[in-house]
C-alpha cells in the first residue's frame, strides 16, 4: 500500500481526491496548507505528494521547491493555471507531473498509479540492472545515478527517462513515444517531455548548453548518444558484459 499525501486548501477537492485514492488502495493523509504539507513529509515520509498550486500563504510551487531541496518524493501538481508556461514552471522546479483543474479524479488516480508503479517496479529481464556510459552509472535496482562516483539527485520521472534512454542508445524517440513509454500516457502535453529533457541535461551533460549525450534529433525528438571514448556497458550483479550500440551519424 502506497502512502499518498494530499495537499489542498479546498475541503471539497481534498475530500474527492482522498476518497478516490483510498478506493484505489492507497493509504492517504491530508494537509490543508503549505506549512502543514512540509510538516507532514518531515514527520512521516510519503511515497507521493498530490499538491495544489494555488494556496494562500505558502503556495504549492514554493512547497515543491522546498521539498525538492531535501527529497526526491514524486510530486503531482493540481493547477488551475491554464497556460503552457504556467505548467512548465511547475515541471522546471521539480514536479513529476501535473493535472489541470477542473480534472477527472479517475485521471488523477491513473497518473498517481503510473508514477508509483514505475517508482516501485521490479526490473524487467530484458534490461540489466546497472547501465554505465562513461562517467555516468544508472543503477536501476537502487534507482541511483552517479557521475564520476558522485550521486546525482533526480526526480522519479527524470530517473525513468534517463534509464529508458541510456538503455537504448542510438535510437531516436519522438516526444509522443516518450510520453507513451516513460510516462505511460496515450496522450498528453509534449512540453512535459521537453522540460524533463532540459532538466536532465543540466544534471548529466558536461555542458548543458552544448549537449553531447542527450541529443535533439530535429523533426523527430531525442536520442541518447553513447560516449565515444567510454562505450556503453551493461552489467548485472552476477556478471559483467560490454555492448556497444551507437548511431553512425
Amino acid at each position: 500500500m502506497s502512502r499518498v499525501l494530499v495537499v489542498d486548501d479546498d475541503a471539497t477537492v481534498r475530500e474527492v481526491v482522498v476518497s478516490y485514492l483510498r478506493a484505489a488502495g492507497h493509504e492517504v493523509r491530508e494537509a490543508t496548507d503549505g506549512p502543514g504539507a512540509l510538516d507532514a513529509v518531515r514527520t512521516e515520509p510519503a511515497d507521493l505528494v498530490v499538491l495544489d498550486v494555488m494556496m494562500p500563504g505558502l503556495d504549492g510551487l514554493e512547497v515543491c521547491r522546498r521539498l525538492r531541496a531535501t527529497s526526491d518524493v514524486p510530486i503531482v501538481l493540481l493547477t488551475a493555471l491554464g497556460s503552457e508556461q504556467d505548467r512548465v514552471v511547475g515541471l522546471e522546479i521539480g514536479a513529476d507531473d501535473y493535472v489541470t483543474k477542473p480534472f477527472s479524479p479517475r485521471e488523477l488516480v491513473l497518473r498517481v498509479d503510473s508514477i508509483l508503479r514505475r517508482s516501485s517496479a521490479g526490473l524487467d529481464t530484458g534490461t540489466p540492472s546497472v547501465l554505465t556510459d562513461g562517467d555516468l552509472v544508472v543503477d536501476r535496482a537502487r534507482r541511483l545515478v552517479t557521475r564520476d562516483g558522485r550521486e546525482t539527485s533526480l526526480t522519479s520521472r527524470e530517473f525513468d527517462l534517463l534509464a529508458f534512454l541510456v538503455s537504448r542508445p542510438g535510437i531516436a524517440f519522438s516526444r509522443d513515444d516518450l510520453l507513451q513509454q516513460v510516462w505511460g500516457w496515450s496522450f498528453g502535453d509534449q512540453s512535459t517531455v521537453t522540460v524533463h529533457v532540459r532538466r536532465l541535461r543540466e544534471k548529466v551533460e558536461p555542458d548543458p548548453t552544448n549537449p553531447v549525450r542527450l541529443l535533439t534529433v530535429w523533426g523527430v525528438g531525442y536520442r541518447w548518444e553513447a560516449a565515444d571514448d567510454h562505450p556503453t556497458t551493461f552489467r548485472s550483479p552476477a556478471s559483467s558484459s560490454a555492448q556497444r550500440r551507437g548511431d553512425p551519424g
